[in-house]
């Protein structure tokens, strides 16, 4: 499995659960390879690439081919995702982003996506593989923290999804999306726990460990006829 934004939270949780099931995950972020992901060959399976820079893919490609012993990738997870912010920490709106940082939000959220995609669709081909593309609320409401470029950018990606699941199902590659709410990692913004008991029915943050078991479940043989959906995992923040 390729795994990008493995750096924290939901990327790290995701990593840990694979790993004891058995799975080999390879990981992609921007930044060098973390002491604090501790599982076994984490330094030797892990590739630092900034998919901000579409130059990357085709590098990034080559070393995970490098690294797929039969030439097959089961899975793709999709993950990486920027969401700057205005000065302290404010949102970014439409009237304040600036062409570089929709450039920037659109290249690492959307854009690198489809072409990491792409450039090992016969890997994922040749082991009849599972996409997965992390999504988010914001992506169909206006959230208060998210900013215009990262909600756009989720909201593009969901439909990218189903671009996916519509092109690569007669190759046996199937694609599906999760949206997470509001989930409990160190880069939650204040406010955060005001938000969830006012609008989240179940009264709680999601856990990084309740992200992973869903981005699991689409990659495992029991999700093998669920294709072109997105699974929201918000506590019911979207109903």
């Amino acid at each position: 499995m390729l795994l990008t934004g493995a750096s924290r939270g939901i990327g790290h949780a995701t990593v840990k659960l694979f790993m004891t099931k058995g799975w080999r995950v390879l990981t992609v972020s921007r930044q060098p390879f973390s002491e604090e992901c501790s599982w076994q060959s984490g330094r030797d399976s892990h590739i630092q690439a900034d998919l901000g820079d579409l130059t990357q893919i085709d590098r990034l490609a080559q070393s995970v081919r490098e690294r797929l012993p039969d030439g097959r990738l089961h899975a793709l997870v999709n993950n990486a995702g920027i969401s700057p912010k205005a000065a302290g920490s404010g949102r970014l709106g439409i009237t304040n982003t600036s062409a570089e940082v929709w450039t920037q939000v659109l290249n690492v959220n959307l854009v690198a996506t489809a072409l990491i995609a792409r450039a090992l669709l016969p890997e994922l081909e040749a082991a009849k593989g599972s996409i997965v593309n992390v999504t988010s609320i914001a992506g169909s409401r206006v959230h208060p923290f998210a900013g215009v470029a990262y909600a756009a950018s989720k909201a593009a990606l969901g439909s990218l999804t189903r671009e996916m699941a519509f092109e690569f199902g007669p190759r046996g590659i199937r694609a599906n999306a999760i949206a997470p709410g509001e989930i409990g990692t160190s880069i939650l913004s204040p406010g955060t726990n005001e938000l969830v008991a006012a609008e989240v029915p179940m009264g709680r943050l999601g856990e990084p460990r309740e992200v992973a078991e869903t981005i699991y479940f689409l990659c495992d043989a029991s999700s093998s006829y669920i294709n072109g959906a997105e699974v929201h995992i918000n506590g019911g923040q979207h109903v």
